[in-house]
């Protein structure tokens, strides 16, 4: 099985190849090595012959959602620093910068392929900038991360409204 990591927003999140570092732009499809070559490639949850969404996860509050292969995003009890993970896990930084920025809130969530409805191993509120690495994204096996620019109980909000 395929471990996937999965972003959800209430904003629309960009799609596509992040972080491939290819010779030049006449030669796309070269690289120099295999790390040039790495990166994340995110796909959304709309198909275009039924022209509807539909959701990754039953644990999602927002319709804008992307999923992408986490093979070179470890879980937490797999980290082990390879430059590969480095890499990735640094284009998901920006990527959730980017999209936290843009949006104000966004969820985070990482299951094994058909397992994305299953009870949910934690839930954690985080703010961005308690993120401080990239580091700080690597989660256990079925965790969810809602993360906002802001601390939701100053407004009142309980994880039950979440």
């Amino acid at each position: 099985m395929t471990q996937y990591i999965y972003i959800a927003s209430p904003m629309r999140l960009p799609v596509g190849s992040f972080g491939e570092r290819p010779v030049s732009p006449e030669q796309p499809n070269v690289f120099r090595d295999e790390l040039d070559f790495t990166h994340l490639y995110f796909e959304n949850n709309y198909d275009s012959d039924s022209k509807q969404r539909y959701t990754y996860s039953s644990h999602f509050s927002y319709k804008h959602q992307v999923a992408a292969d986490a093979n070179q995003i470890p879980l937490r009890s797999d980290m082990k620093g390879t430059a590969k993970e480095k890499k990735c896990l640094g284009i998901l930084y920006s990527y959730l910068e980017e999209a936290i920025q843009h949006s104000g809130m966004i969820e985070y969530f990482t299951s094994w392929n058909s397992e994305e409805d299953l009870a949910l191993s934690k839930k954690r509120h985080v703010r961005w900038i308690d993120i401080k690495d990239p580091y700080d994204l690597v989660l256990d096996d079925r965790e969810f991360l809602r993360i906002t620019l802001w601390d939701i109980n100053a407004y009142g909000i309980t994880d039950s409204q979440e």
